[in-house]
């Protein structure tokens, strides 16, 4: 009896272990989170009382990047259905991108310069579709149009998350949070800024604290104030300048949570419905003032009145949001205790 009991376990762990390297082996994207603790938070009482979420999840550390976005695009746009891929994605240098060669039904997409840079030009559908296609595999063919959100074909109206989905658009709440939320408790308060600050930050691309990608104002009494782009620390603006940075480019300049560019870079869709067919967006980018990475910035990144959510341009991106996993070894105990307690069962 022993012997069976001993087999089992080890037929358990070896299944376990199987199972495990298959689900970490299918998936084309593999989006790097980080867990927002605090369940049951206080919501910042200064801005409508945002920021308060009752239950743990992940959230993206970075925003999807062009390299992601290509990979989903190879995925499922051969025939671009949906209108996933908008060619200004390849001609906007500011941005660029990603490229399309090819025709309909054979459409083949590659990343323009760095992968890690992120993707913009993506509606609030696209998002949906990216995170449904996350929570049906992320392999070749996956669906885009079930999931998180029931779109069915549909690019225009109000959708909404679907429960017991597994990859998702943050909520309003849960984007503030993992943005300026001190962490350590659940009244720990919230930082003015997403870089752990409650003072403005630099913008000088590197591992100096407090520094975002936007456009930063400094006055001199010769000029006055003039205004400098991050990546080229000019004044100057150039058609044919990308000023995306990196995911992580300002690497010591993380939320409390651990997560990057929730200021600058890119305005980001959440999940709050405005109107009939707005939604949220939040965080400033790369051509915004300091005033646009605030918790309360209702002006330049429409955080407050919200974007038509079938609209895109250089300015807009996301991230994605997901329940906590336990660990490989959580499910390996998991297994190996089930086998022992059929095996005991057996006797």
């Amino acid at each position: 009896m022993r012997k069976q009991i001993g087999f089992l376990v080890v037929a358990a762990l070896f299944a376990a272990f199987t199972l495990i390297s298959n689900l970490q082996a299918q998936p084309l994207v593999s989006i790097e989170t980080v867990p927002i603790g605090d369940a049951g938070n206080a919501a910042d009482t200064n801005t409508r009382g945002l920021g308060a979420v009752a239950y743990e999840f992940n959230i993206g550390k970075y925003e999807v990047t062009i390299g992601q976005y290509t990979s989903f695009l190879n995925a499922v746009a051969a025939t671009d259905t949906y209108s996933l891929y908008n060619p200004v994605m390849a001609t906007d240098l500011n941005i660029a991108g990603i490229a399309r060669t090819g025709s309909s039904g054979s459409f083949s997409y590659s990343a323009l310069g760095s992968p890690n840079r992120p993707i913009t030009y993506v509606s609030w559908f696209d998002a949906a579709r990216f995170a449904n296609w996350m929570n049906n595999g992320a392999t070749v063919g996956a669906s885009t149009e079930t999931g998180a959100y029931t779109l069915s074909g549909a690019n225009s109206g109000i959708v909404t998350k679907n429960p017991g989905a597994s990859w998702w658009i943050p909520s309003e709440d849960e984007w503030y949070k993992s943005a300026y939320y001190k962490s350590g408790g659940t009244d720990a308060g919230y930082w003015v800024y997403p870089t752990q600050s409650d003072s403005a930050p630099g913008n000088v691309v590197g591992g100096v604290t407090n520094q975002a990608n936007y456009k930063r104002t400094s006055y001199s009494p010769t000029y006055g104030n003039t205004s400098f782009y991050s990546v080229t620390q000019l004044s100057s603006y150039s058609g044919s300048q990308n000023y995306l940075t990196d995911a992580g480019a300002f690497s010591a300049s993380a939320s409390a949570y651990g997560t990057y560019d929730q200021g600058g870079n890119l305005e980001e869709w959440n999940d709050k419905i405005i109107s009939t067919n707005k939604r949220g967006i939040r965080g400033g980018t790369w051509s915004d003032g300091a005033g646009s990475l605030l918790p309360a910035a209702y002006g330049g990144d429409d955080a407050y009145s919200g974007v038509s959510a079938n609209s895109d341009n250089q300015n807009y991106g996301f991230r994605v949001a997901t329940v906590p996993e336990p660990s490989t070894y959580a499910l390996l105990a998991m297994s190996a205790a089930g086998a022992l307690w059929f095996a005991r069962r057996r006797r």
